[in-house]
């Protein structure tokens, strides 16, 4: 995960002995640490790299360092939960760098300057089936494509995105930037058909004679629940609601809507309720706010529109304009109990938002294929026990995020690669991690996190205008020098400047050496070394 190369430690103008003098008992070693960014991004970026490219002004350089794992920067710049920030070792100085708001930046810059992804890889005569054109069916692609490998994309709605376009708001996601970002995948050379429902894929794999295939469907099956309801009550499920949406083709959903469900897709319905006219948009939950599994985010956004909340509640009946909720109380083990006190809430509708199903009816002639509990079980490589057949995404058990998503198509994009080759799958080993207790953060000024601004809450509630918006130049740039390379050498020329021997070497191309002719082993400039990037190892004997 290092930027840049380190040179081996050598023995300059010494004996060929492994032991070099009886009086250093330690040695300094550069070393390449995993930022700890890195390890918890689920799309597999290389994330100091490209901010190391960010903090310079080298955009391009650095969105193709991004683009290198993850195509879809100025995406998942706004969808991805960043879990990366929660990693950062910034956090324990002032604030987590803001990564999320810098690959938005990228993104965004990529899509206006219109530079292309790389080109496909020359053609192999391998053929793959990619069958689902959400997120992790397009990463797929994308990396197959990088391959040489020929890609059939197939989906059964009429654009593609998946969730990505059916799924999430076009508030938090407008549909230009899933256009652009998708439109170039396709460019690279990509067979598409769309509107095709996928019945058998033993059938379909056959006729088209592909080598592999990836199962990269979503969930888009709304879990529903046996609620007593009234002939005339209004019940919709979340997941269609909100494809109706996006499809132009909103439901009409009354004055006052509920949304039963905690999670991130019931903060959507209940904030996209509001835009369509909802003058009240309750969301019941049968937990408190600390088991909420919606995230903070969306949840403090819900808030900030007129969304209200009814913790520790379920609902009992649905009539045509009321429900009737009992209350609950958590038990000692955290899960919720009736209490046998009701109370009646006015509601023109409810949306349920309990989760979502992936429909795997497509797999029932695939006898090889083992699916357990609603989800295809795979191996490491992504590989289910079929022969050649790959699964991922919500598919498969995992959390249902798009940037998961996008981290399963590549590494399924690999597994199918060494399949069809014949190989084994290469599997690199992971460096140690750079956590805090390698850093010298006295070195580190407090810089506080620069916040992205917001639409004014007045001007969204009756459209779909993007909330969040993005840096400007000047503070990507703010927000990129921030990091502070954990693990990883950036030329600092500290190690050079406190070693009192002079034993440090500086190579000219960004490299330092240590001329253990000089060095004692005093561990200064390990010490010193604002980024954990040199390690006193013991001499060998």
């Amino acid at each position: 995960m290092n930027k840049r190369p380190f040179a081996i430690t050598l023995d300059v103008g010494t004996s060929r002995s492994n032991h070099t003098g009886s009086w250093r008992v330690e040695r300094p070693t550069y070393v390449d640490r995993l930022p700890p960014c890195n390890n918890a991004c689920p799309a597999g970026e290389n994330i100091q790299g490209w901010l190391y490219e960010a903090e310079s002004g080298a955009y391009e350089s650095a969105w193709r360092a991004l683009v290198e794992e993850n195509p879809f920067p100025a995406i998942m710049g706004r969808i991805c939960f960043h879990p990366c920030e929660s990693a950062c070792n910034r956090a324990q100085v002032d604030e987590a760098v803001g990564i999320n708001a810098v690959e938005r930046f990228l993104g965004d810059y990529a899509i206006e300057q219109g530079w292309r992804l790389p080109a496909a890889g020359p053609a192999s005569g391998r053929r793959v089936l990619v069958v689902g054109a959400g997120p992790a069916g397009l990463s797929a692609t994308y990396h197959l494509r990088r391959r040489g490998h020929h890609v059939r994309l197939v989906d059964s709605a009429p654009q593609l995105g998946g969730m990505m376009r059916y799924g999430i708001p076009a508030y938090r996601l407008p549909r230009r930037v899933l256009d652009a970002e998708i439109d170039r995948v396709i460019d690279m050379g990509v067979e598409v058909v769309l509107n095709h429902n996928v019945a058998d894929i033993e059938a379909e794999r056959s006729s088209g004679h592909f080598d592999a295939l990836f199962l990269a469907v979503g969930a888009q099956l709304g879990k529903r629940v046996n609620i007593p309801a009234g002939d005339s009550a209004k019940i919709l499920d979340a997941v269609s609601y909100l494809r109706d949406v996006a499809d132009e083709n909103p439901p009409l959903l009354g004055r006052r809507v509920v949304v039963y469900g905690g999670g991130d897709t019931a903060m959507d319905a209940a904030r996209t309720a509001r835009r369509l006219g909802a003058t009240e948009a309750v969301v019941v939950y049968r937990r408190n706010q600390d088991k909420m599994p919606a995230h903070g985010e969306e949840y403090e956004q819900a808030l900030g529109e007129g969304v209200t909340m009814r913790w520790l509640s379920t609902i009992n009946r649905v009539d045509a304009d009321k429900i009737v909720i009992e209350k609950m109380r958590l038990n000692a083990e955290g899960y919720p109990e009736s209490t046998g006190d009701y109370e009646e809430l006015g509601a023109d509708a409810v949306v349920l938002a309990l989760g979502q199903d992936t429909d795997l009816s497509l797999l029932a002639r695939a006898a090889d294929v083992e699916v357990h509990d609603g989800s295809v079980q795979v191996a490491q490589d992504l590989m289910t026990n079929g022969r050649g057949v790959f699964a991922g995404g919500d598919a498969v058990p995992a959390e249902r995020t798009a940037t998961v998503a996008v981290g399963h198509g590549k590494k399924a994009a690999r597994g199918i690669d060494a399949f069809v080759r014949g190989v084994a799958a290469d599997v690199t080993p992971k460096h140690e991690l750079a956590d805090f207790a390698h850093l010298n953060t006295w070195y580190y000024s407090d810089a506080e996190r620069t916040q992205r601004p917001e639409l004014e809450r007045i001007r969204r509630q009756d459209n779909f205008d993007e909330v969040v918006l993005g840096l400007t130049e000047r503070n990507a740039l703010f927000e990129a020098r921030r990091c502070m390379s954990c693990g990883n050498c950036f030329e600092c020329d500290n190690c050079f400047g406190v070693c009192p021997d002079n034993a440090v070497i500086k190579l000219g191309d960004g490299t330092y050496d240590i001329n253990l002719d000089y060095c004692k082993g005093c561990g200064v400039c390990a010490r010193e070394c604002p980024c954990g990037a040199i390690e006193m190892v013991p001499e060998r004997i």
